[in-house]
Formats: structure tokens, sequence, C-alpha cells
């Protein structure tokens, strides 16, 4: 009998240490701190656009969803950064360009393989427009990609080429900024390319993820955060962050 009990005590105060370590370990993770944003962070809006958004020609499920958690965030940054798709009528990469061809095919082309999309994001039109209810007024600066004719463009840093650059990276450079914080659409094509593009120009990278919405094209969403987490971006929330 003594030896019953003495087994039954052992056992409960193993049980007992182990509900303490594991609520100890719970309550260091709900007081992990929250992320700073200082003078050095940076928050970059990719393609919030109408085409993107409901009723535009390449609108990404949701997209909407993002306006007011980017608008949220935007009041905290001091320094933001916009992005828009800014194609000229005709553009390689669109597969009305292309005889035969249908959007989402892929085709080979001089830089590399090449989605072929619906025309979107047209110079000049309502659908190429920043989407109104974006409210960061002290945005600093909008990076126009996609503009040249024969070369697609997906990240704010570096054309689909990867050899001609926008300028951005020396930009942010020149104003002591380090730290990326990456919204906007799509996920796993504009976002990713900008991250993975801001990892290999030596910037802390985030991507907050529910405020970016994804295509998802054969599985593309997956793979773009398998990149992104094996080029050192940091996936977050919102809720991440100290705002």
């Amino acid at each position: 009998m003594i030896g019953l009990e003495r087994r039954q005590f052992l056992l409960g105060a193993t049980a007992l240490a182990a509900t303490a370590a594991g609520g100890g370990l719970a309550l260091a993770q709900a007081a992990a701190p929250k992320i700073k944003i200082d003078a050095k962070s940076v928050l970059i809006v990719v393609d919030v656009q109408n085409c993107f958004l409901p009723g535009g020609s390449l609108a990404v499920g949701k997209g909407e969803e993002v306006i007011p958690i980017i608008n949220r965030l935007g009041k905290s940054f001091a320094n933001v950064v916009m992005t828009q798709d800014w194609h000229t009528p005709g553009h390689v990469s669109f597969a009305s360009s292309h005889p035969g061809k249908k959007p989402f095919e892929k085709i080979k082309l001089p830089y590399g393989d090449q989605v072929l999309w619906p025309d979107h994001c047209v110079q000049g039109t309502d659908g190429a427009a920043i989407h109104k209810d974006i409210n960061i007024p002290h945005a600093q600066l909008v990076i126009r990609k996609g503009f040249r004719k024969t070369v697609d463009s997906y990240s704010a840093f570096r054309e689909a080429d990867r050899k001609t650059i926008t300028g951005l990276a020396a930009y942010l450079k020149s104003r002591g900024l380090s730290r990326v914080f990456v919204t906007g659409l799509a996920t796993d094509f504009c976002v990713a390319w900008t991250a993975i593009d801001a990892r290999r120009e030596q910037f802390e990278v985030f991507v907050v993820e529910d405020a970016c919405r994804g295509i998802d094209a054969d599985g593309s969403l997956a793979k773009a955060w398998d990149t992104m987490k094996k080029s050192g971006v940091k996936r977050i929330q919102s809720g991440d962050l100290a705002v």
C-alpha cells in the first residue's frame, strides 16, 4: 500500500510539474513582446489597385479585406512606399498578346518563364489606379513597375529579367531604412518577389500575412511561403506589431 501511495504521489507531482511548465510556456508565449515600428522601418504596400480587387480583370480573392488592415498599419509607420503595376497596352505578360494562348498558361521568354495574365493595370486606366479606400496620405513614394513592354515586373526592387533595378533599394538605404514590412496583393507573386528581393538587398524583412491575399495558382501560395522562409523572410500577423 505504501508503495502504491508513493507511486501515486510521484505521478501526481510529475503531472503537476508538467502542467506548471506548460502553463509557464503558454504564459511566456502570451507575453511575447510586440514588434516595435521604429525610425528604420518602412511599410511597403504592394499593388492595391482596382484590377486586383473585386470587379477587376485580375481580381484576387478577398483582396478588399486587406484595405482596412493596411490603413490601420499605415498610421503607425512614418515611412511608407506604395507600388503600382503600370503596364503598356499589349504588354508581353498579357495572354492577349500571344495568339492562341490563354490566361494563366506559361510561356518561355528571353528572361525565363512567364505566366500569361488577363490584360490588367494598363497605364492611365481606372483599373491601374490605387484603390480609393487606401488612406495613407503620408506615403512618400510610388514605385511603378511593369512599364517596359517586353519584360514583366513583380518585385518592387528588380524586374523579371533579374537585371533591371527599380532604384528602391538605394532609396531606402540612403534614408537609413533597414526594416521592411510588406503588405498587399498578391502574396504569391508581387508580395513574395518584393520580400525575397528585399532580403537579397540585406534588409530585415517581414510579410504581414493578414494584410495580404494570394492567387494560389497550382500551389503557388505554399511555394511562395516556402521560398520566402528559406530566404529569411519573417511571416507575421498585423497583431504582432505594436501599433
